[in-house]
Order: structure tokens, then C-alpha cells, then sequence
């Protein structure tokens, strides 16, 4: 099984994932990532390799950090240890200090037991999956062992978050002046920069989730869980209520009636503003195939076109960066604005949905209603082959339900790429007619693909 899933190495922190592998994964990412000309060059000008390490404030995380500081040093690259930082801010500031690469000690949404490890390259962009191959294939190669002057050295980087914060307040179309919001921290990585950034921004700031222990990071917070945010927002009278998760590249939304507004929802907001303002690329958006068909519809009326991909960040902003487009996201509220970040960024993502109610003097209600949310059920079906969705009996049972459903709704079945089972979306004009149809769906995968 690869060592690298679909977000870096992920698993239970001191078992699979243990200092042992973060020092040995770091060294072989020395070896890796220190190949290429500006490595070559560097290496010729005298001077070491610099790498930017951070992580989410998870007890695992401190000894973590440490062994990957650890395998990086006696690698001789220079580490620059950025501390407890959001996601986002260490792809930027990797870019911003031109450092060669960095690595993120995070398991984002995960439960306190699990960690990951995220290694960028330079520029604070995501590895493909070649350069992981390399780096895995690394780990029981021979490893950098410089000696004497050339080992590596470990300093604090100490203006860190202030040139993250400085960063975020220079995207901002209008400053949040005269908002009220309340900020869900997920007891995690944003818990300092995020309430800091929106009052620095103008907005008045109320704050929940905010005090991490090391082990209460998404523990019933954050944006896998937003009824607490929801109700504070209606108890406090607040515009909006802001979440983010552990690791904070994601963000999602709650209106001042405590409704959801998830990141299809704030992807349509922010591809209409930007198209209003010419910063949208070819006026096109970038989703995933299970972005809801809403915000198809509410892109086509319009103007925007909506490219589709498969399911993950990664594939989304592989589509960005080939046509160079400006906004690109997932449903979960991993949005990518490729003018001003690398990747998904929760706390850029937020400041600019705020900035737009400022902008325009609406609610978020009032800005979410161009698009039509459709009912949307999710069936996962266990147990079954993942490779046979292609069954003729499958296939036709979905041709069914396509033709009943018209053009008011749509079939999705897709195998999951790391368990047996096979998902099963449907997407209706109402819950009732998604439902049923997902059921039936359902069964018949159960029937045919059952091992």
C-alpha cells in the first residue's frame, strides 16, 4: 500500500506514524527535493537548502515536528520552524521566503489520535504524485549525512504569522468594517491568526474553538461540526459565523438565521463577484464532479463556466494551473484563490466572503440565493467490488434513473480509491426522489458487486 494517500502521509500518531518515519521521510525528502538546478545552484554559491516546518497544535505534533526538523538538519538543510501555523501559511510562506521546500505537520480534519505529514515544494505547491513515488522509493536509499559546518541549523521563525497576517489583509477587496462575525477555530491551527486577521480587517469578532489543549482539535468544532457555531451566531445577533477546520485550509459559512452555506454556496458568491470585477479567468470556475448541480445551474445563468474534475484539491488545482484560472474548490470548502495562495485557504477564503457582504451591503442569505441548493444523498456501499461499477446492470440502472430524473437531477457512482466500497450520489429536486432513487441505486450495486 502507498506510503502517500491523497493528502500527504496520513495515520495514528506513534503507530504507523512514528518519529522514526517522520525523521526518515524527512531525510528522504532532503535527498529528493535537494536534486534539481536551484538546489545545484545554491549548493555552488555555498549556501544550504532552507525548508519552512509548521504544524496544527496536536500533542503528537510537537514530537513530530522535532524528528522531521531533525531529519532535515542532518540532511544539512536549514530549518526555518514556523511553529503552530495554518496550512495555507506555510505554502505561502515557503514562496515568500523562497525557500526551497516546507512540510506541514497536520491531519487537518482527523481526530486528535491522527497526524500527516504534508511535504510542498518550492513555491508552496503540492507534490505530484511522481515526485511522492521518488521520496518514497528514498526512504531506504542512502541519506545526505553532511558533517561539521554543513549540517543543517533550526531557528525560530519569528515574524511568521505577522507576514501570513500582512499577506491576507493585502488581498482584500474592501475592508469588513461594520460586521459582525463569529470565528470557529476548530481548536486548531487558526485559534491565533484567524480572530486576529478579521479584527485587523475591521470586523467586530466573536470567538469559539479557540483554545487548543493539544487534544480537543475538531473535537465537536470547527467545519465537520457546525451547530455550535450556528447557534452562537443567532444568540450573538452576528452577520456571519465563519469555520474553519484543524489545519485551516478549509472554510464554511453559517448565515444570521444559523443556516449553512457550504462551499459550493461560497464558491458561487465569489465567482460572481469576481467575474463583476474582472478577476475571473475566461470566466471559469473549477469543481469537482460532486459539487452540487445548483451551482451549475446558477453559474450557467451567469455566464461562468463550470470545469469539472475528479475529487480533490489536488486534481482541482491541476486543472487551475493548466489553464491558469483564478478560483477552483470542493464542496467541503477547500476553495482555492490562485491569485493570492497555493492551495485551499480557509482564513483567505472567509475574509473575502465577509468582504463581499461588505462590498455590496447584503447578507449572506441575500448573496447565497443565487443559487438553488438540490437535495443531495450520499450512499456508501460497503463490501462490494469497486472495479465492476461498469456492470452492464449497474450501468443500466443508472441510465434509468438519469432518464426519469431529466435534466432535475443527476446520478453519480464512483469507486473510492483507497476501501471496497462504491458511492452512490443522486442529486432530485427534492429529498424524497434523491432518496429513492439512491436506495435503488444502492441495492442493485449491493446485488451485482457483492464479494
Amino acid at each position: 500500500m502507498p506510503l502517500f494517500g491523497t493528502d500527504g502521509v496520513r495515520g495514528l500518531a506513534n503507530g504507523p506514524l512514528t518519529a522514526d518515519l517522520a525523521l526518515t521521510l524527512a531525510q528522504a525528502t532532503a535527498v529528493v527535493l535537494g536534486q534539481g538546478r536551484t538546489a545545484e545552484a545554491r549548493r555552488a554559491a555555498g549556501k544550504r537548502l532552507t525548508a519552512v516546518v509548521a504544524r496544527d497544535p496536536r500533542i503528537s505534533g510537537e514530537f513530530l515536528s522535532a524528528a522531521v526538523e531533525a531529519g532535515l538538519a542532518s540532511s544539512g538543510v536549514d530549518v526555518l520552524d514556523a511553529g503552530v501555523l495554518p496550512t495555507p501559511a506555510t505554502a505561502f510562506l515557503i514562496a515568500d521566503m523562497d525557500a526551497d521546500f516546507g512540510v506541514m505537520v497536520s491531519a487537518s480534519h482527523n481526530p486528535a489520535p491522527d497526524n500527516g505529514i504534508k511535504i510542498f515544494a518550492r513555491g508552496g505547491v503540492k507534490l505530484p504524485d511522481i515526485v511522492e513515488q521518488r521520496i518514497e522509493a528514498a526512504l531506504t536509499g542512502p541519506k545526505l549525512q553532511p558533517t561539521g559546518a554543513q549540517v543543517g541549523r533550526i531557528r525560530r521563525f519569528a515574524d511568521a504569522e505577522d507576514r501570513y497576517v500582512v499577506h491576507l489583509l493585502a488581498s482584500l477587496p474592501h475592508r469588513l468594517d461594520g460586521l459582525h462575525v463569529v470565528l470557529d477555530c476548530a481548536h486548531g491551527a487558526a485559534s491565533g491568526v484567524s480572530p486576529e486577521t478579521f479584527k485587523d480587517a475591521g470586523a467586530q469578532v466573536t470567538v469559539i474553538g479557540a483554545d487548543p489543549d493539544g487534544w480537543n482539535i475538531n473535537d465537536g468544532v470547527g467545519s465537520t461540526h457546525l451547530d455550535g457555531l450556528a447557534r452562537a451566531v443567532v444568540e450573538a445577533g452576528a452577520d456571519v459565523g465563519i469555520a474553519h477546520d484543524g489545519d485551516a485550509d478549509r472554510c464554511l459559512a453559517v448565515d444570521a438565521q444559523g443556516r449553512v452555506v457550504d462551499g459550493d454556496q461560497i464558491m458561487a458568491i465569489l465567482a460572481l463577484s469576481m467575474k463583476t470585477r474582472g478577476r475571473l479567468k475566461d470566466d471559469t470556475l473549477v469543481a469537482t464532479v460532486m459539487s452540487n448541480l445548483g451551482l451549475h445551474r446558477a453559474m450557467a445563468d451567469h455566464g461562468i463556466r463550470v470545469l469539472q474534475t475528479g475529487v480533490g484539491d489536488r486534481y482541482v488545482l491541476e486543472a487551475m494551473t493548466e489553464g491558469a484560472y483564478t478560483l477552483g474548490g470542493e464542496q467541503s470548502g477547500h476553495v482555492i484563490m490562485s491569485d493570492y495562495a497555493t492551495t485551499g485557504d480557509g482564513l483567505l477564503t472567509g475574509l473575502h466572503l465577509v468582504a463581499e457582504m461588505a462590498r455590496t451591503g447584503r447578507t449572506l442569505a441575500e448573496l447565497a440565493s443565487i443559487m438553488t441548493v438540490y437535495p443531495q444523498v450520499l450512499v456508501n456501499v460497503k463490501g462490494v467490488d469497486r472495479d465492476g461499477v461498469s456492470d452492464p446492470e449497474v450501468t443500466a440502472a443508472v441510465a434509468a434513473a438519469e432518464a426519469e430524473l431529466g435534466d432535475t437531477g443527476r446520478v453519480l457512482l464512483r469507486a473510492s480509491g483507497t476501501e471496497p466500497l462504491v458511492r452512490v450520489m443522486v442529486e432530485a429536486a427534492s429529498e424524497e426522489d434523491a432518496r429513492r432513487h439512491a436506495d435503488t441505486l444502492a441495492d442493485v450495486v449491493r446485488e451485482r458487486l457483492a464479494l
